[in-house]
Formats: C-alpha cells, sequence, structure tokens
C-alpha cells in the first residue's frame, strides 16, 4: 500500500470540501477552507485517531468498508474514489451495491440538503450506505455487518434485536412489506447470485420468511406509515418516503411529521437530544441500535 500517496491524497479531498457542502456550520473561528480531521472522521463514522493516523501515512492498510465511507465524506466522484481504493490497494467493489457501493450523487447531494428531517441512503437490499446525525439519532447507527447481514431484511428474520425499533403489534405488517420488496427486487435484478443468496439463506432460517415468499405478494416499499421506539422520546409515529435511484440500486430515505403533530413534536426534541446517548463509546464504523428503513 502507498500510504504517503494515500495519506497526501486524503489531505488534499479534505481541503476541497467546504463545510456547507456536508451540512456543516462555517463557525467565526475555523482556520482552514476545508474540512478538519475530525469532521471528516465524523461523518465517515470514524474515530479521530484512526483517520489522523491514515493522513499522516502511519495508518493500518483500510478495509474496503472503511475506504467506502471515506468516499462518501469527502464526496468523492467515480474516478476519484477508484483511484483511493487503488491507493490502498483494495479491489474495486464488483457491483453497484452492497455496503461498499459508490453512494449515488445525486442522492448524496439530497441528503446534505436534509438538514432537519432524519434521513439516510439504502441499497435495494436494505443495507444502510450513509445516515444523516438524525436518523442515526432516530434509529440508531448502522452496524458495521458485512454480506447477508448487513441487510435488514436479513436481521429482520434471523436476529429478533433487529425488531425492537418498532412495536411487536407492527411486526407483522413489516415482515409482509420487507419480502414482497424483495420480490420486486429480485424480478428486477433478474437472475441475481446476490438475492438468490439471500432468499435461500432465509428460507431456511425463517419458516416465516418462508411462508410469506410462497405467498407472492410484490411491491416495492415506496412508502409507509411508521411507530418507531426511541429510547428517550418513546414512541414516535413518522412517514417513511423513499426516492430511488435511476437504476432502483440505492434509495434516499427521509422521515416527517405532519405539522403540529406529535411526532413533529418529537422530532424538534429529537434534534436537541442529539445522538451523544447513541453514540458514546461507539467504535469505528460501528454502534448500539440497528439502522431502520
Amino acid at each position: 500500500m502507498n500510504q504517503s500517496e494515500l495519506a497526501a491524497f486524503l489531505r488534499s479531498r479534505r481541503d476541497r470540501v467546504r463545510p456547507a457542502d456536508v451540512g456543516l456550520p462555517i463557525g467565526p473561528r475555523r482556520r482552514v477552507p476545508g474540512l478538519r480531521r475530525e469532521e471528516v472522521a465524523q461523518l465517515a463514522g470514524l474515530s479521530a485517531d484512526y483517520y489522523t493516523e491514515l493522513e499522516r501515512g502511519r495508518g493500518v492498510r483500510p478495509s474496503a468498508q472503511v475506504l467506502a465511507a471515506l468516499a462518501r465524506a469527502l464526496r468523492l466522484r467515480g474516478d476519484e474514489r477508484d483511484h483511493l481504493f487503488h491507493l490502498a490497494e483494495r479491489p474495486l467493489p464488483a457491483a453497484a451495491h452492497g455496503t461498499a457501493a459508490h453512494v449515488e450523487p445525486a442522492l448524496l447531494g439530497l441528503l446534505d440538503q436534509l438538514t432537519t428531517t432524519p434521513a439516510q441512503i439504502i441499497t435495494d437490499l436494505h443495507e444502510t450506505l450513509v445516515q444523516n446525525h438524525l436518523a442515526r439519532a432516530l434509529v440508531g447507527r448502522a452496524p458495521a455487518a458485512r454480506g447477508p447481514a448487513a441487510s435488514l431484511v436479513h436481521r429482520w428474520f434471523t436476529d429478533p434485536d433487529a425488531r425492537a425499533l418498532y412495536p411487536a403489534e407492527d411486526h407483522p405488517h413489516h415482515s409482509r412489506v420487507f419480502v414482497a420488496d424483495l420480490r420486486a427486487v429480485a424480478a428486477r435484478r433478474g437472475r441475481d447470485a446476490e438475492v438468490a443468496r439471500l432468499v435461500a439463506g432465509l428460507r431456511r432460517r425463517s419458516p416465516e420468511f418462508a411462508a410469506l415468499w410462497d405467498a407472492h405478494d410484490v411491491g416495492l416499499r415506496r412508502a409507509d406509515h411508521k411507530r418507531i421506539v426511541h429510547p428517550a422520546l418513546g414512541v414516535i409515529e413518522l412517514d417513511c418516503h423513499s426516492l430511488f435511484s435511476e437504476d432502483g440500486r440505492q434509495r434516499l430515505l427521509w422521515f416527517s411529521a405532519p405539522p403540529g403533530s406529535e411526532g413533529a413534536a418529537q422530532l424538534e426534541l429529537l434534534s436537541v437530544i442529539g445522538t451523544q446517548e447513541l453514540t458514546a463509546g461507539a467504535d469505528a464504523l460501528d454502534g448500539p441500535g440497528d439502522a431502520g428503513q
């Protein structure tokens, strides 16, 4: 790995990104035109010490997941993202999906503008790619999982803890919607090995999934009304909206509530509470909670 070139490239890209580009305040004491190291680390879900070591050319060889997170934080274009992977001697992601996928620039640009509402970008298999701070405060930081476990659909049917985000009486609805959405994605992708492995694994491990899959219900999850269980604010009723990328493989999700509703008041409180309780002590690219979709 060319550590010195990697460090220089990271520094050059950090200097180019303006705080306003990523929804950060400029502040009166800013001494650099671009982002601070700790701001890049925060945006990428890394510790400040880890990122500082990378910029100094003394860090460990970053994983593909870390590189993808840095590419998003630094708003790298496709060629720049590929260059970052080459410098770290990591193979480029084989497809435009999965947790190492390059986020669609149009969706990322919209996410940057959504500063007052929880929002995140996911893949069509419900793998969380990037979240704003309000999404992390609402549903928790996305777990640092790989393979099938990166998909919330997989965790929903294999890990009971993944369902704690929603009231128990709502679980049957979410199960049906997850499976109908996955069937629509499977049809859109055609003979896709990743989807086939996910479906086969879930059929083996979850009788509930197998029964719902055999019902052949189909429908993309474009919008939904959700009740989310928050550890400090209780149950929050919100509307969840989806905007799809052109190829359908990525989605921008954002949560809203009608003005004057209890949900709107709870979202205002959420912005005050922030993410301190949810992110305290979190490791790089990991933390408590499960990213909800």
